[in-house]
């Protein structure tokens, strides 16, 4: 196996109005998402269609109460906030009192990367917009995770599994994955506990606001799995593994390895290969201890009473994940191979001295950059100036944002080129329904009266309901199933009737 399977991600975006503090920050969002849509989309807006949503389905087999959810669980109703999606396949919306990017469905970590780089894009250009509105007052977006007074945002990825896959070996096997797996895929943090009034540095912007193991909420009480069981697809074959624990990564190696080494376990899973238990005693202490120790050296305990470090029990599952895959051959592609030689080397080298992979990892880079100002300014971590400067960093304005002033000057790697990541900003992967929902979005705008994941409904003249095409099956809509049907279809009436006449 390998590490293609169907994913994406959801980052939800730190906003703020330059000169107006106590500025609504939905209303702020909001700005943000219609100022690109005027700008870009040339017919109407097609709604998202809510319809197919079941955000309270609980993988342990139950459906949560709606009158006992908190409201920020009801992701299925329509509260009247901007929301689109872009001719790429993805969704730019209001959630949460923030602006949200969700990438199309795509096949690959590299894939992933080459979106979420894409999304940076989207959020810069709609910010530009929206500050050149009548009005309007400059809009600072931050790829971040918490606002350091006690509040945090999301970072989503979307992994869809076999449903045969029994949810508790999901549990037992990722649970520690997910714990360790911040040694390479942390965002960096200034600042200890929930609103970072501890003095000091972490690896994580997000362990310190996880609470229990398990559970259905991704706002209060979140949980290191998340148990929300709403495939987007047949549910009869599929479960989506609706991932709220990484940080928002700026760094593209810190993507791809958060992204690659996580298929490559859930393939692990799937394949019942891993059988040495691996869990901790007391996970969600772990995951904070872990992230509150930059110098690596914090300890773990397993269940059967072993301790350990985060990155010796990350070694136990690459050496699982090369033995796996060596015994898979003829299945083995380059991104996989790529996905294993990079973790192998990014872990060697942090057990040798971390700032040896502040050219790839985000809380590297970030702690490199902090400690030049302490050691020049003498500065200890209750410093403000090392909260603006770790704010900075996450800045997407290349002008502005530390991170984008590595990427200008080399001193950060990259895998992808500014072109790659342009294209993307407008153009669907190929190779899932994402290319059939895009198409659709830049072809017949004026048609598509609604979208979701799963299906585009149409507005066709001289029928008196919208009509549904579902798109059920991740891995049809693509462009070799559909690319011909659409490019010989001049209008959405055309295309509906090459694909239902045989139905």
């Amino acid at each position: 196996m390998s590490v293609r399977r169907i994913m994406g991600t959801e980052v939800e975006y730190g906003i703020a109005v330059q000169g107006q503090p106590l500025a609504n920050p939905m209303v702020a969002s909001s700005q943000i998402v219609n100022a690109y849509a005027t700008a870009t989309l040339t017919a109407r807006r097609a709604r998202w269609d809510f319809e197919e949503e079941s955000p309270l389905r609980d993988a342990r087999g139950f459906d949560m109460a709606r009158q006992v959810a908190d409201p920020s669980q009801l992701t299925d109703e329509d509260l009247g906030l901007a929301n689109v999606i872009l001719t790429n396949g993805a969704r730019l919306y209001v959630d949460h009192a923030h602006p949200e990017f969700s990438t199309p469905e795509v096949l690959t970590p590299l894939d992933i990367v080459r979106f979420d780089k894409a999304g940076e894009q989207v959020m810069l250009d709609a910010a530009r917009r929206a500050a050149t509105l009548p009005g309007g007052a400059p809009i600072v977006l931050y790829k971040n995770n918490t606002d350091n007074k006690g509040a945090s945002y999301g970072a989503h990825e979307n992994y869809l599994m076999r449903r045969s896959t029994p949810f508790a070996e999901i549990v037992s096997h990722l649970t520690p994955f997910f714990v360790t797996r911040q040694v390479f895929c942390g965002a960096g943090r200034v600042g200890l506990g929930q609103d970072g009034r501890e003095h000091g540095y972490q690896i994580s912007q997000r362990a310190d606001f996880f609470e229990v193991e398990v559970g259905l909420e991704t706002t209060l009480k979140r949980p290191i799995i998340n148990t929300r069981d709403e495939p987007h697809a047949d549910p009869q074959r599929f479960r989506r593994l609706h991932v709220i624990i990484g940080d928002a990564n700026l760094a593209e190696v810190s993507t791809y390895l958060k992204v690659g080494t996580t298929a490559l376990v859930l393939a692990m899973i799937e394949d019942r290969f891993l059988t040495t238990d691996l869990s901790l005693e007391g996970p969600v202490a772990a995951l904070r201890a872990v992230s509150h120790d930059p110098t690596l050296r914090q300890t773990v305990t397993l269940r059967d009473g072993r301790t350990i470090t985060a990155l010796d029990l990350q070694g136990e599952y690459l050496t699982r994940a090369r033995a796996y895959v060596e015994q898979r051959v003829e299945d083995v592609d380059d991104q996989t191979r790529d996905v294993l030689d990079r973790w192998e080397s990014v872990l060697e080298r942090l057990a040798r001295d971390p700032m040896l992979c502040a050219r790839e990892l985000d809380w590297v880079a970030k702690l490199q950059i902090l400690q030049r100002y302490r050691d020049r300014d003498g500065l200890d971590w209750d410093d403000a100036k090392l909260q603006a400067v770790d704010l900075q960093y996450a800045d997407i304005r290349p002008e502005k944002g530390l991170y984008q002033r590595l990427v200008a000057s080399g001193r950060i790697e990259r895998l992808l080129d500014d072109a790659e990541v342009d294209a993307a900003m407008h153009e669907p992967p190929e190779d899932t329904r994402a290319y059939f929902r895009g198409r659709c979005l830049e072809k017949y705008a004026d048609a598509v009266a609604a979208a979701s994941w799963d299906s585009v409904i149409f507005d066709l003249p001289g029928r008196e309901s919208l009509q549904r095409i579902p798109t059920i099956d991740p891995l049809r809509g693509t462009k070799a199933h559909v690319g011909a049907l659409i490019d010989g279809a001049d209008t959405a009436q055309q295309l509906f009737h090459r694909l239902t006449r045989g139905a």
